[in-house]
């Protein structure tokens, strides 16, 4: 019955949703990511390759206060949105229905992007709040609010953050997730779909019931576990097709720079869907990441951009390139068919055997799972600003009931309109965030000014709001 609900809504819907997707990301996001991306290069003095080793020495720097959020916890918590479904199921679109090409685009996304994430999160720990416990929270609806004043696009931001993670996020996650059971004999496109949607729904209902701290603590056990599990595997691919690894690097190259295919046909190329799944996947400059950087409890807001960029690169440069490898290495034929969790489980039964598409299942549970939960910390730190203050448990326990409603439908809706849905908002949040990260970036910048004299002077760097001209009684931190 749902099948034919949503067969029926597609004739009219889907034009619609095809034709918003398309003109967002074609020309205006490609466009607005890749110049602020190398804007905020030049302005950080390309802070991602100087900096990149502190930002793995301050990812173990304990809280300043015992039991605060620790900057690695933040960290899994950003990962945790950042890696889940799209990493496996979305890398593996961008290759069966853009080329092999778009695995580089993705590359020079995160790469440049690593430079938009230290601004926004930077930002987000100078104008973080402080809540009713002591810790603290925000992102970017706090620093366009504080910072640009301007109440009216903050809302906005919020909404728009709010639609993109409870709903377009979580839809394609739960869509993802289902469809890796569909090479199973058990699947029944007309009842499995559903019973695993519930299932979903039910566990993480109980995670997020719990509240942010719960959220906190589950994403910090569960993402290494499942990173590692997942790497590891992408290397076995590897060193068992070693020989054929330099054809695979020229064949992604060659294709990346196949302009006259790209300009030839643009809205199908591998630039773009390099660019939509690199975007999907990395979170760089949307505003997403901010609001886990927020709650760390650091010396220096510096510290918690230089790990959020390094999350990024956790994201693209690790996870996604795990994928792309284990499925170009494997030498299946790239079609459109198979675009999706299909290829990845095709690729994979190569050298795994029948394991093979068991142990996409298993890193698909794990990132789907630890994705919703940490998608939905995001959404209660945007329900707190549209509030002004904490949400009643009443309304947050509604909230978060319709949430995990919203996941059950996300296993029963047509692949095509989870992805458009998830693209559309996200590119929402992402032409908000850009432009305010661009009239805020010198504050970013004399930040990491500030923080880089003191490194020189052999201080573990502190942070007072005075010493880059900014007005401590306008802040909550940073006295």
């Amino acid at each position: 019955m749902e099948s034919s609900f949503f067969d029926s809504l597609s004739p009219v819907v889907m034009p619609v949703l095809d034709w918003l997707d398309g003109f967002l990301y074609y020309p205006v996001l490609v466009v607005v990511l890749l110049i602020a991306g190398l804007y905020f290069t030049s302005l950080t003095g390309l802070v991602q390759f100087r900096m990149f080793a502190e930002s793995i020495r301050v990812v173990a720097e304990k809280p300043q206060t015992e039991g605060a959020i620790s900057s690695f916890q933040a960290l899994m918590v950003s990962t945790a949105s950042r890696v889940g479904t799209g990493n496996i199921v979305g890398v593996s679109t961008a290759i069966c229905l853009g080329g092999a090409g778009a695995v580089f685009w993705m590359w020079v996304v995160a790469v440049i992007g690593g430079a938009s994430a230290f601004i926004e999160s930077t930002l987000a720990q100078i104008y973080k709040k402080k809540d009713s416990q002591g810790g603290s929270y925000g992102g970017p609806a706090y620093y366009i609010e504080n910072a640009l004043h301007s109440r009216f696009f903050a809302v906005i931001f919020a909404g728009l953050l709010i639609m993109t993670y409870a709903v377009g996020f979580n839809l394609v996650a739960s869509f993802n997730l289902q469809s890796t059971f569909a090479v199973y004999s058990f699947y029944n496109p007309d009842s499995t779909p559903m019973v695993i949607g519930a299932v979903l729904a039910v566990i993480t209902g109980y995670c997020i019931i719990g509240g942010g701290k719960r959220i906190v603590h589950t994403a910090a056990l569960i993402v290494p576990l499942m990173g590692l599990i997942y790497v590891l595997a992408a290397v076995i691919v590897i060193i068992m097709n070693i020989s054929i690894l330099p054809h695979v690097f020229a064949m992604i190259l060659s294709d990346a720079f196949n302009f006259e295919a790209i300009f030839g046909g643009i809205s199908g190329s591998c630039l773009l869907y390099g660019v939509k799944r690199g975007l999907f996947s990395n979170e760089a400059g949307i505003g997403s990441a901010p609001n886990a950087a927020a709650t760390a409890d650091v010396s220096h807001p510096v510290k918690q951009g230089l790990v959020q960029m390094l999350s990024v690169f956790i994201d693209t440069l690790l996870i996604c390139t795990a994928t792309a490898m284990m499925c170009l290495c494997s030498g299946i034929p790239i079609t459109k068919e198979a675009a999706g969790a299909v290829y990845v489980q095709q690729a994979l039964t190569v050298d795994f055997g029948s394991f093979g598409p068991l142990l996409v299942t298993i890193c698909m549970v794990l990132f789907a799972f630890t994705t919703l939960i940490g998608n939905l910390f995001y959404v209660d730190n945007c329900l707190t600003y549209l509030h002004r203050r904490e949400p009643s448990k009443e309304f947050m326990f509604a909230y978060r009931i319709i949430a995990t409603f919203i996941i059950f439908i996300g296993a029963i809706m047509p692949m095509a309109a989870v992805w458009d849905v998830a693209d559309i908002f996200m590119a929402g949040m992402c032409l908000i965030n850009i432009p305010a990260c661009a009239l805020l970036g010198k504050t970013a910048i004399k930040a990491m000014k500030n923080y880089e004299e003191q490194k020189k002077a052999g201080k573990n760097p502190v942070f007072k709001a005075a010493d880059i001209g900014l007005d401590s009684r306008e802040l909550d931190f940073w006295k």
